[in-house]
């Protein structure tokens, strides 16, 4: 039933003016819609986020976004380059190389949007 269709990853933010500077400036995203002053889509390859206002903005405790990207390293250094903080967890089997976290083969790298969201960039 939906095995062929796209999904769509949606976040919430306090305020779109910050989140539209976060999501454009430092992520790089570009602006594809918008629903009023109520809801910004970016997109993201063949994805789009959408971001929308909400009192909820923040309290998910999980990641919320992945991007899947070849050189971790290297966009963690980018990010960096923007402002972008970087999250350390201690989780199992896994051990951190500076900001980014391996397990065999497999990088991850956790930051935050301006309202606490967890994202992260992930090895392929």
């Amino acid at each position: 039933m939906l095995e062929d269709r796209d999904a769509v990853a949606t976040i919430a933010v306090k305020n779109l003016d910050v989140a539209r500077e976060f999501y454009e400036d430092t992520l790089g995203l570009k602006q594809v819609g918008a629903e009023g002053e109520e809801v910004i889509a970016f997109g993201s390859g063949n994805s789009t986020l959408n971001v929308y206002r909400s009192r909820y903005a923040g309290t998910n405790q999980a990641t919320a976004v992945t991007w899947v990207v070849d050189d971790v390293e290297g966009v963690v250094k980018e990010l960096k380059a923007r402002g972008v903080t970087f999250e350390h967890y201690d989780m199992p089997d896994m051990t951190r190389k500076g900001d980014v976290h391996v397990a065999g083969d497999m990088k991850v790298a956790w930051f935050k949007d301006p309202d606490g969201n967890i994202l992260n960039i992930a090895s392929g």
